[in-house]
């Protein structure tokens, strides 16, 4: 089992924050640093700011050596399509083949209405994620072809499929979601990874055997997908140190709340404890098949907890 880190991009971080995360997860052995792709902060809007997604990955990849780096995920309403793969691409050339591209529908309404984004009706933001990640994996191939496409929402014609990207065949397509039907299908067509967030490792395994029907039934091998989960994390050295860092995130959440009530939540859908109590819950998700987890830490300004989970969680989760 892999493990990469999670940053909510739009909480304020800084780019020294974004260069010292990166640095400690180079250092600290994950295989890769993912961040959202969102302009609004979910929690203080008017206190928080936010670089955007794909620059932050791009400069990144300049100045990195090993980690992968993606965005978990990129709404449809936020660019072209043509306009992202060629993003991606760029992306990919900075970074020397390390970018992963996460697609999904979009969701944060404030967020659209904040920076005059339109924000459809979920069926609409669906249709238009079935057409946009056809277009994004035929333009990130790079094969030099030039691609036509007549949809509903996005018309192309003979638009150029290169240059080509670094990594061959294409950098990892990633969709998310609850693998409903519609988010099923769309990905045993075109997706190298599923990613779903904030489920119980049952959850999770029924999830991804929905997705594995999918690929069935078109007659793609269910393990050219890759299983991941995005989960919430709480470590700590002893149980003080996990209270004090639940207190911390409930608080970095502008909430009010039982930390202990927090934490058996997690313990429940994501991932709560020592590193020891850890490493039995990523157990039991490994045992779902879920074959990378990107650990969704929200205080972004702890490096000593991106450093304990490197030390203590990641190389033991490796034989998962």
């Amino acid at each position: 089992m892999d493990i990469c880190l999670m940053i909510e991009g739009q909480e304020g971080v800084t780019w020294e924050q974004w260069v010292g995360l990166a640095r400690a997860c180079e250092e600290h052995g994950f295989e890769g640093l993912f961040r959202s792709d969102h302009y609004l902060s979910f929690w203080d809007p008017k206190g928080r700011g936010a670089l955007d997604a794909w620059a932050t990955i791009s400069a990144l990849g300049a100045i990195t050596d090993r980690i992968r780096l993606g965005a978990m995920v990129s709404p449809v309403t936020f660019r072209h399509p043509s306009e992202l793969a060629k993003i991606v691409v760029t992306a990919d050339h900075a970074s020397r083949g390390r970018v992963e591209l996460g697609m999904g529908a979009g969701w944060f309404d404030a967020e659209h209405r904040a920076f005059g984004f339109r924000f459809p009706p979920v069926a609409e933001r669906l249709d238009l994620l079935t057409e946009q990640v056809e277009i994004v994996h035929r333009l990130v191939t790079g094969d030099g072809t030039e691609v036509d496409f007549d949809g509903r929402h996005y018309r192309l014609e003979s638009c150029p499929a290169f240059p080509a990207p670094h990594q061959a065949p294409h950098p990892p397509l990633i969709i998310g979601g609850g693998a409903g039907p519609r988010s099923a299908a769309l990905a045993a067509r075109w997706a190298d990874e599923y990613d779903t967030v904030y489920v119980s490792s049952a959850e999770a395994r029924e999830r991804f055997d929905r997705v594995s029907a999918a690929c069935e039934a078109i007659g793609r091998d269910p393990a050219a997908v890759r299983h991941s989960v995005l989960l919430k994390i709480v470590a700590g050295v002893d149980d003080g140190e996990v209270r004090r860092r639940a207190l911390e995130q409930i608080a970095w959440q502008n909430e009010d709340g039982d930390p202990d009530a927090y934490l058996r939540e997690l313990r429940t859908s994501g991932l709560a404890g020592t590193p020891a109590e850890i490493l039995d819950q990523l157990a039991a998700y490994a045992a779902a098949g879920v074959q990378r987890v990107l650990v969704h830490q929200l205080v972004h300004t702890d490096l000593d907890a991106v450093e304990l989970i490197g030390h203590e969680v990641v190389p033991a989760a490796a034989a998962l």
